[in-house]
């Protein structure tokens, strides 16, 4: 065949799938969580493959098990006598053998071996030499959740608390526990296991905060939240919450509620309340989120407060969707935002934290083929990644609680708020995964809205900034990099807690700290670890410190605007919390 009878790539593109591939691995999909087993077969296999040819690794594998067996050995020989000191500590953060019971033969034994050997695991998994970064993080994470599956603290025989509780009650704890268990699985046969508790209802104990819904769209209500002081500071804010969850994790019960503190402090709030999408909703992108979204409700806005700067807040990927508007807005010198305030929320991808474990290349043709007959990935799907995250302390500590121990935990508006999964489109959520997690497009210079590549280095507004310790979404050092990609000030604060539970601080918060520093553009960049290190601990909640920020890039208290603008099509709807937030 000549090489002018070949045919173009063009006019042989590539087959579609097979329906019957899409629907046998959205079965697959179903049975694991929405977690990739081709993925999991991979990194596997580089770590085995790297392993098996790396001779000197084994032979230090080896040598570890010999000391660590020398070591439990010598220490076997005094545990039955009374206490000694432990040949191995458990990690900081791991509660689970802290009781005074585990101290005593023949448990210390027990727990310690299974240290060990979860030390010797986690020497097998890492520092392999030719392993990807990445496909090494997969297997010691695996790794990591197998072993607590099978931890002693797991089973009765073999943790002693429950022994002592089940001897003192005589089984009671047992048969309650047998109660519990029976309860949830006819809830979650029922389908109604991820529903929030009753006494949890927004609009009724929950998101309670008074307000109207001033704008609707296809994908958005605006709710506009009544004044509580006699007079408001002249720019209002609009907060853009996460789409993977309901908005009023920031309107929770009114002692927790962000959104109440704000407007006690004399601010006009506007929050966007997302729409629960649907099959009809599959081909939303992620551009539509910015303009149905963040965009629309800042038209309302400033109908609303005409001639006001608007302070932006986001959370999470709200919070990078506000970026990737205010960016867009920065390159037509649209100056309508004032302030960004941003909650755990990413620029840089490129430590995207142990959620990212479940994202590769493998991960997302996965997701696709999950949700390509639905047209969307259910909530339930992805709140089981984030329980694998901590399954130590989501999963296995609880089932011992309410199964073993006959403890049921008593629902906060917190855990509620968790149980109101939403769903994500299937066009918008390939989008955001492989433009911002894989390809890292937006911290890259590469990512493109209307046909004009957006940089946040074009904004100029200042920033406030909030990353949480044991953050496992958006790893607080990778939140930290908006420091090398603004232009203006940023306010960096790192506050004690995780992902949710450090964002909802209220005054008075028990045990909550944090840390703030401030670097103007012409500061030389402090680096993560020595931020960490030299910035003073502040005891107490980090809302007034934001409050205070807020302030200070506002004008002076004035007469609160009116509720909506009813001459330009943004009358009062319906009370807040609005008809979106119901959408199950």
């Amino acid at each position: 065949m000549s090489r002018t009878s070949v045919p173009r790539q063009d006019e042989n593109p590539p087959d579609p799938p097979s329906p019957l591939d899409r629907w046998i691995r959205a079965v697959v999909g179903r049975a694991t969580m929405g977690i990739s087993p081709a993925g999991l077969q991979i990194a596997y296999l580089d770590w085995a493959v790297h392993l098996a040819s790396a001779p000197g690794k084994q032979a230090q594998l080896v040598r570890k098990v010999l000391r660590k067996a020398s070591r439990l050995s010598a220490y076997c020989g005094y545990a039955h006598s009374g206490k000694v000191p432990p040949c191995i500590e458990p990690l900081p953060q791991d509660r689970r053998f802290r009781a005074e019971e585990w101290q005593e033969w023949p448990f210390n034994l027990v727990y310690q071996s299974f240290l060990l050997t979860q030390q010797w695991w986690h020497n097998a998994t890492t520092d392999v030499r030719g392993v990807t970064p990445h496909h090494e993080e997969v297997v010691n994470f695996v790794g990591r959740q197998l072993l607590d599956m099978v931890s002693p603290s797991n089973f009765l025989y073999s943790n002693p608390e429950i022994l002592r509780q089940t001897l003192e009650e005589g089984g009671a704890n047992l048969f309650r526990g047998a109660g519990y268990f029976y309860e949830d699985l006819l809830k979650t046969l029922g389908g109604t296991a991820s529903k929030p508790a009753d006494r949890f209802v927004p609009g009724e104990q929950v998101a309670v905060t008074p307000g109207k819904v001033v704008f609707r769209n296809r994908l958005i209500e605006l709710i506009q939240y009544e004044p509580a002081t006699p007079e408001v500071h002249p720019e209002p804010i609009l907060i853009v919450p996460a789409w993977i969850m309901k908005y009023y994790i920031l309107d929770l019960s009114p002692e927790n509620s962000l959104v109440r503190y704000l407007v006690g402090q004399g601010f006009t709030v506007f929050m966007i309340s997302w729409k629960n999408p649907d099959q009809g909703d599959r081909d939303l992108t992620l551009d539509d989120y910015r303009r149905l979204g963040v965009m629309e409700a800042l038209e309302a806005i400033n109908a609303i407060v005409p001639d006001r700067a608007v302070h932006g807040m986001g959370y999470c990927l709200g919070g990078t969707l506000l970026m990737l508007a205010a960016a867009a807005m920065a390159r037509r010198h649209d100056e309508r935002l004032c302030s960004l305030t941003l909650f755990a929320a990413q620029a840089d991808f490129t430590e995207p934290g142990e959620l990212g474990l479940f994202i590769d290349d493998s991960q997302v043709t996965f997701l696709e083929d999950i949700m390509w007959e639905t047209g969307y990935l259910d909530g339930s799907q992805m709140a089981g990644a984030f329980q694998l995250l901590r399954s130590q302390d989501l999963i296995w500590s609880t089932m011992t609680a309410q199964y073993l121990k006959g403890q049921r935990i008593p629902m906060t508006d917190l855990m509620a708020w968790n149980t109101d999964a939403t769903r994500l489109p299937y066009r918008m959520h390939s989008e955001y995964l492989q433009r911002l997690y894989l390809d890292n497009e937006f911290a890259g210079g590469m990512f493109e809205i209307d046909d004009d590549v957006v940089h946040l280095s074009d904004l100029k507004v200042p920033f406030f900034v909030v990353g949480t310790e044991r953050d496992h979404v958006a790893p607080w050092r990778s939140v930290y990099k908006i420091n090398r990609l603004a232009r203006g000030p940023v306010t960096f604060l790192l506050t004690s807690g995780g992902h949710n539970a450090g964002i909802v601080s209220p005054l008075g918060h028990p045990r909550a700290r944090y840390r703030v520093h401030t670097r103007q553009p012409d500061d030389l960049l402090l680096g993560a670890d020595d931020y960490y290190e030299q910035e003073p601990v502040i005891q107490g909640s980090w809302w007034p410190e934001m409050a205070a920020w807020l302030k200070e890039y506002s004008g002076e208290p004035c007469e609160p605007p009116g509720m909506g603008a009813s001459q330009r099509r943004y009358r009062p709807r319906e009370d807040a919390p609005g008809a979106y937030v119901h959408g199950k």
